[in-house]
Order: C-alpha cells, then structure tokens, then sequence
C-alpha cells in the first residue's frame, strides 16, 4: 500500500512537471501585455503570425538585428514567444524614411504612443468659449488631484452632475517673431475636474480628478474631449514648409520630448501622426552674389492633434536646441 500511494504520487509529480514544460510562457504573456508601463515611442502591434525576426525586416535593414528589438522591449521575456495584441516598441525609425517599406504600412500600421496627449493644449483663431470659471478653492492654497473646487458657470450654460470638464487656461494673443502678425490665443491645458453638484444660482462644486499642471482660481472649464494616445503615422504632405511658432511652456530655448506649435493646420492639409524634419538654411556669398545654401537637418517633429491653420507637434529628436521660428520641411530624411 506504501509503495502504491509513493508510485501514484511521483506519477502525478511527472504529469503535473510535464505540463509546466509544454506550457511554459503563456500565462505569464498576459500579464506582460496587461502590466507593462508604455512610455512614449513608436510601436506596433502583434498580429498573428508575427515574430522578431520578421517585424525586424519590416521595420529595419534586415531581421538579423531582431536583438534590438528585442532588447528594446523588456517586457518579452522570450524573444520566440510573442503574442497577437502585445504592443511592440520600435527602436529605429528609419523605416518611416524609405519608400521601400511603404507597402508594408499598409498592413501594419505602426503608430506613435504618447500617454500624456490629454494635456496637450492648442493655438486657436478665436479663444474658445469658456464653460465656467473657478473663483474658489476648498481649504487649500494650490490645487491638484482630488482637490474639491467651487466653479461658476457662465451665462446660461449649466455644468450637469457627473459631466467633466477640462479646466484651462489662456494667454495673451501670439504673434509671428518675425513678421508680429497676430496668430491666435494659446489655451493651456491644466487638469480634469468631474462636477459633484450645481445650485440655482449658477455655482457648481466639483473634483479634481487629474492634475497636468498647477491649477488656480479664475481658470477655466471647457467639456471634456477624449484624446486618444495611439497616433497612427499618416504620411507626411510633399512640399510642406513651415515655421516653429513656440514652445507650449514658452521656453526660450527646447529639444526632443518638448511639446510645441506650429504655423501650419488642417487648412494646409496637415494631419496629427504626419512628421516632418526641422532644418535651419544659411546664406553666403559666391563670387559677389548671394546664395541660399542647402538645408541642414538637425531634428523631427511628429504631429499630436490640428487646427484650423495651426498644428500642436512633439519634437522627437534634435541634435541641437531648437528655438522659436525655427523652420520645419518635408521630407523625414535618415539621420
């Protein structure tokens, strides 16, 4: 009887082992799609069928440098186990400058991530029309995430239970540095609040529910607009040449990862996942004539959201700082 249960046990030890090793990756593949904290980049996502060495050749020279993209991705445990709805960062975006890989566009549709696009703010024509304004904050000096706030709303316009709002704020009007003409009014996005209750006379109390920079009293609240973070490349408009207008922080001087604006919009044909490179171009003289030499390209931008003739972009890389007026042109060349 002792030999049979001890028998019986080490069979069920050998299924139970046995198991483990014919499906080694797959419960834990989930989790890793599920928990991976995304930052900010190109990506695709897995389609069946997919493997590294095949989404190298897509998107790079040649498969043999799946490596890279492996090492690119940490979250993969194992580079021969990939799944269809895990979202793959790209480590080199030098196919997005080769009319070779066009086809291949088509099908895979690589995009460009950006978790932060519900504060990216805009340049329009005319400031928008403010929903109410905040004239009051509930027992503290700054406010941010979770903060109860007194809102008044304007006019007839009534903020319902439950609704949200962005809350922003705008600046003074902006003007071209070179030729000052008027382009329009920045509107700074700071935060999301969700009305909690209103009162016949007009006022609302609502909550904080996300904080992007610091909010004060006598900022704004339009409804709130969903942005979605997975911006699909599109391809860039041939012949487009435009003007950096300001950064969104007002920086003297910015670089890659800054957010900025630009002088060319829905109008000009301009779409959000288009990309464009930055240049500057110098001028000399050529025995006693003056001549415009050929553009240097020091950095990319990529389009975040458009609109009616300005555009919201981030820069994504610069191998200089880049200044306000700086100049921006079609094509995306390899660096």
């Amino acid at each position: 009887m002792i030999r049979s249960k001890k028998t019986y046990v080490i069979t069920c030890l050998c299924i139970l082992t046995a198991i483990i090793f014919a499906f080694p990756y797959i419960p834990f593949a989930e989790e890793n799609v599920e928990f991976v904290d995304y930052k900010a980049g190109f990506y695709y996502t897995v389609q069946k069928g997919d493997t590294l060495w095949d989404l190298s050749e897509k998107f790079s020279d040649s498969p043999w440098v799946w490596p890279d993209l492996w090492n690119e991705n940490k979250q993969i445990s194992n580079p021969h186990w990939i799944y269809p709805g895990e979202r793959i960062r790209l480590y080199h975006r030098n196919w997005l400058d080769t009319s070779a890989k066009e086809k291949a566009f088509v099908d895979v549709k690589p995009y460009f991530y950006f978790p932060e696009i519900a504060r990216v703010g805009f340049i329009r024509k005319e400031a928008v029309k403010s929903s109410g304004t905040i004239f009051k904050i509930k027992n503290r000096v700054m406010i941010s995430a979770g903060d109860l706030i007194y809102i008044r709303q304007e006019g007839d316009i009534v903020l319902p239970p439950g609704g949200k709002y962005t809350i922003y704020r705008t600046f003074k009007p902006v003007k071209d540095k070179d030729t000052k003409a008027y382009i329009g009014i920045q509107h700074y996005l700071l935060g999301v609040a969700e009305i909690i209750q209103n009162d016949e006379q007009g006022f609302c109390l609502a909550k904080v529910i996300q904080s992007f920079r610091a909010i004060a009293v006598d900022d704004h609240v339009i409804p709130y607009e969903k942005q979605w973070p997975e911006i699909t490349i599109t391809d860039s408009l041939k012949g487009i040449d435009g003007k950096i207008i300001k950064s969104e922080d007002s920086e003297v001087i910015f670089a890659a990862n800054d957010i900025a604006f630009i002088n060319k919009g829905k109008t000009d044909g301009i779409t959000p996942g288009q990309m464009y490179s930055i240049y500057y171009q110098d001028k000399d003289k050529v025995n006693g004539k003056q001549v415009v030499l050929p553009p240097v390209e020091y950095g990319k931008l990529i389009v975040l959201r458009t609109e009616e003739t300005t555009s919201t972009v981030l820069i994504t890389d610069s191998d200089k700082s880049v200044e306000d007026g700086a100049r921006f042109h079609f094509p995306v060349s390899a660096k």
